[in-house]
């Protein structure tokens, strides 16, 4: 039966209590969070798994995102930071650096993966550093705003670099974070005058978030290093990798991953996975919530995506459902100066772009009536562009893409 799991798999959950009626019927419907939570933890435990939490090697974990939307799941302790240092382990430009006993240095303005431990205050006075217990990585925190970003936390964080930098006897080290907090440390760098101490890492790792094309482009001219994208979620494990030319190879080591049409036509898909990396919670056609464009077709398929963010955040227009990613793909073919935006729907027919640039100047006029007729062409919706100095973020530290006013 198509999409259904494969004997061995189903030999992997068969005295899982959650899985139970879905063995007998020989048929595993997609799940979603609502149907994981329902009776958690009762229903997912078994004498393994609780025996596993009663001795520590195995914990109570949340996902990403804001509550209440947050799963609570069990697993293996630092289960996604094991999976990335898998993934970096091989993966081509990092693999080399890794190998060398490069660290890790972690850019934290909210709980990074929905992991207390990992956690740093939302209004931290100055940095805060946190070691990993397995020595390898730091984590270095900031407020979630960065127009809040004072000279002195500046200079804290980036004498944090200096110091991994040191430790290396190649001077190396690798960064992580955000993709567009780590665009905001650069350029609040540069602003503050304090670019010449940002120590050059041996690689970007963005994370967490969806990267925006020319976020991507800016950290690469700016660091002179490759810039990687991991995608993933903290309840099934990493699942592709970007690379330095923007494009993503699969990383499914027991796991496989199926598209389900937003619409037909569209192009866009919700993903699907199945997953029995994480031993004390196996998870069979889980919805995770994101929407991809897959590059390729058939059995291949899986093989090459284009992430285009969230699922329950596209835009319904007269051409379909539109992603961020596609909302991206036009601003980095209009400008590379373009750095955050947010699409407004202020009427029936209307919405409104706003948008920021690394340099703070707005586009030009022949830019600005470029982009409006991308972003009309995109949706059907008539776009009138706004340059703002900046973009509120939320709460959760991650940029609205797109807001529905009416």
């Amino acid at each position: 039966m198509q999409n259904q799991p494969t004997a061995d798999i189903i030999e992997q959950i068969r005295d899982i209590p959650f899985y139970r009626d879905s063995v007998t019927r020989g048929w595993f419907p997609v799940l979603g969070k609502t149907e994981v939570a329902r009776g958690f933890p009762d229903r997912w435990l078994t004498p393994r798994v609780t025996a596993a939490l009663a001795s520590g090697e195995a914990e109570f974990a949340l996902s990403a995102g804001a509550d209440p939307g947050r799963l609570r799941f069990v697993r293996p302790p630092s289960f996604p930071l094991k999976s990335a240092y898998r993934l970096w382990s091989t993966h081509p430009d990092l693999a080399a650096t890794w190998r060398e006993g490069c660290r890790r240095v972690s850019l934290t303005t909210v709980p990074a993966g929905g992991d207390p431990s990992c956690a740093v205050p939302k209004r931290t006075p100055r940095t805060h550093r946190a070691e990993e217990p397995d020595r390898r990585t730091v984590r270095v925190g900031l407020r979630v705003d960065p127009e809040q970003w004072e000279r002195g936390e500046v200079e804290g964080v980036l004498g944090e670099l200096r110091s991994e930098q040191r430790r290396h006897p190649l001077g190396r080290y690798h960064l992580d974070g955000p993709g567009t907090q780590l665009a905001h440390l650069v350029r609040t760098a540069h602003r503050q005058g304090l670019y010449e101490r940002f120590p050059r890492p041996a690689s970007v790792v963005t994370a967490y978030a969806y990267t925006p094309v020319n976020v991507r482009r800016y950290l690469e001219r700016q660091l002179a290093c490759p810039v990687v994208d991991l995608f993933g979620d903290a309840e099934v494990g990493h699942l592709y990798s970007g690379d330095s030319g923007g494009h993503y190879r699969p990383f499914l080591d027991r796991m496989s991953v199926e598209f389900a049409p937003l619409a037909p036509g569209s192009g866009l898909h919700g993903l699907i996975v199945t997953s029995v990396r994480n031993p004390y919670m196996p998870l069979i056609r889980y919805r995770t919530g994101d929407c991809v464009r897959p590059v390729g077709a058939g059995p291949d398929a899986a093989r090459a995506v284009r992430f285009c963010g969230r699922a329950a955040e596209v835009l319904p227009t007269p051409r379909g459902p539109v992603s961020q990613g596609d909302l991206d793909d036009c601003l980095a073919a209009v400008s590379p100066r373009i750095f955050l935006s947010q699409l407004r729907t202020t009427g029936p027919r209307d919405t409104r772009l706003l948008y920021t640039t690394f340099d703070g100047e707005p586009l030009c006029g022949a830019e600005s009536a470029r982009l409006a007729d991308c972003v009309g062409e995109l949706t059907e919706f008539r776009c009138e562009i706004a340059h703002r100095t900046r973009i509120p973020i939320g709460a959760s530290g991650k940029y609205a893409w797109l807001v529905r006013e009416r």
